[in-house]
């Protein structure tokens, strides 16, 4: 997988663990045995033609209107499932990694992940997760914070 190879190269502490197939973030959740709040959910749109990858507590769901006023966007849509498999091609569908740069995307992370002091996310396939510190992921995925959860 691409994110434990750019974690590795990185040189940042993470944990990756073995589950059970899980298809949510709310699941990842659950059989981790983590609060939802710690889970990063990505979310990919398109705004104004450029697709980007915004990531969520796995409770939340993307405001569209929200996003679409702090970026300035005129249009703001959600990526359907042919986007994202074309995009993502080193993950399994619906178990992308929360860094944008790794498939030349920019990231926006919701301001609801920045209060905890870790997250946990799927490593590209529905049966891994990785744990790590929030300070170490907002250092690699360099997101940019707004306010686009509810």
């Amino acid at each position: 997988m691409q994110v434990i190879e750019f974690l590795k190269k990185a040189g940042v502490p993470y944990q990756l663990s073995e589950h059970p197939s899980v298809f949510t973030a709310q699941q990842v959740a659950a059989v981790e045995h983590e609060p939802g709040r710690f889970v990063a959910k990505p979310v990919l749109v398109k705004a104004d033609g450029t697709f980007l990858l915004c990531v969520l507590p796995a409770p939340g769901k993307i405001d569209l209107v929200k996003l679409k006023q702090q970026t300035g966007a005129k249009s703001v849509v959600l990526a359907d499932e042919k986007d994202m498999s074309g995009i993502f091609t080193d993950c399994e569908l619906g178990a992308e990694p929360p860094f944008g740069k790794l498939y030349n995307l920019s990231t926006i992370m919701d301001k609801g992940l920045e209060k905890d002091d870790h997250i946990l996310f799927q490593a590209g396939t529905h049966e891994q997760a990785v744990h790590m510190s929030l300070a170490d992921y907002k250092k690699l995925a360099e997101p940019q914070i707004l306010d686009i959860a509810v």
